[in-house]
């Protein structure tokens, strides 16, 4: 597995090798496919030129500097320097870890990015990587630390996934909008016993185990077909508008129709009968 970042698990006295490896592609938050803007009139690939509109010019990447605006028009310059003077100048390359938590206790809302912690590619010294896994498997536990990552401070979670440790970067709490406003409204919307009735026979109705691989994506899969077509010189043909369904305004009886639908999908196909006892000797004193 290729990592992008070496250094160790630490915590109290014991230090774990480890390499950080991406566990998402780099497209991973947008299609496979990416595009470049061309003119329609000769598809030459358009340059973004930076333009100063006082000078009438373009500038420069020499001529080029940051600036924080405070106010309309007014800024604080900030020059490349600045923000190296406060980077994080951490060279032990280790995930410090401050504490243990339970990992149901953590709300993935603050989880940002996923990363593997891979292993050292010696067995005496990934003995204490499984030993860590496998105690935080037994206790459910997660470890959350600190790191640098390119100057960079970086607060983490690592949890275990399957056979291996998951590291996720962690949002602040500053970062996470405040959901008060939601829950005001919701506190002031009572429900009926029988509409959560039926509410939970719908959910009862869709329950199954969550499979990864039924996350299909199907507009990457129209996007390829349709650029296989274009390629191969087909003339793509437009899709008729979809007539959608007159709303249900009444709230039961739009579950209980979610309710009947959902059961057409999930009726188990009908099992052989197995043969009854008598009718099995029968046949035997037959033959």
């Amino acid at each position: 597995m290729r990592t992008i970042w070496n250094g160790s698990i630490s915590f109290g006295l014991v230090s774990i090798p480890v390499g950080l490896a991406l566990a998402t592609k780099p497209a991973a938050r947008q299609s496979d496919v990416s595009f470049r803007m061309l003119h329609r009139e000769c598809r030459t690939p358009i340059r973004q030129k930076r333009w100063c509109p006082t000078h009438d010019r373009e500038v420069g990447p020499d001529e080029l500097v940051k600036g924080w605006e405070v106010a309309k028009g007014e800024f604080v310059i900030v020059e490349d320097a600045d923000l190296e003077a406060i980077e994080q100048q951490d060279d032990s390359r280790a995930i410090e870890i401050d504490r243990f938590v339970p990992l149901d206790g953590v709300d993935p809302i603050f989880f940002d990015r996923t990363y593997f912690l891979a292993p050292s590619s010696t067995a005496a010294q990934r003995r204490p990587y499984v030993l860590l896994l496998e105690a935080m498997k037994e206790t459910q536990m997660a470890a959350v630390g600190r790191f640098v990552l390119r100057g960079q401070e970086h607060f983490c979670l690592i949890r275990a996934r399957g056979d291996a440790l998951a590291l996720e970067t962690l949002f602040l709490a500053e970062d996470v909008r405040s959901q008060a406003e939601i829950e005001e409204a919701v506190e002031e919307t009572q429900v009926k016993d029988a509409e959560l009735a039926l509410a939970r026979q719908v959910i009862e109705s869709l329950e199954s185990e969550f499979d990864a691989e039924e996350l299909q994506s199907e507009y990457r899969r129209d996007l390829r077909a349709m650029l296989e077509a274009k390629l191969a010189g087909e003339e793509i043909a437009r899709p008729e508008p979809v007539a959608e369904d007159a709303p249900v305004v009444d709230l039961m009886e739009a579950l209980r129709k979610s309710v009947a639908e959902a059961s057409k999908q999930k009726a188990p196909a009908k099992k052989k009968t197995a043969a009854r006892p008598k009718a099995k000797a029968a046949a035997r004193k037959s033959a």
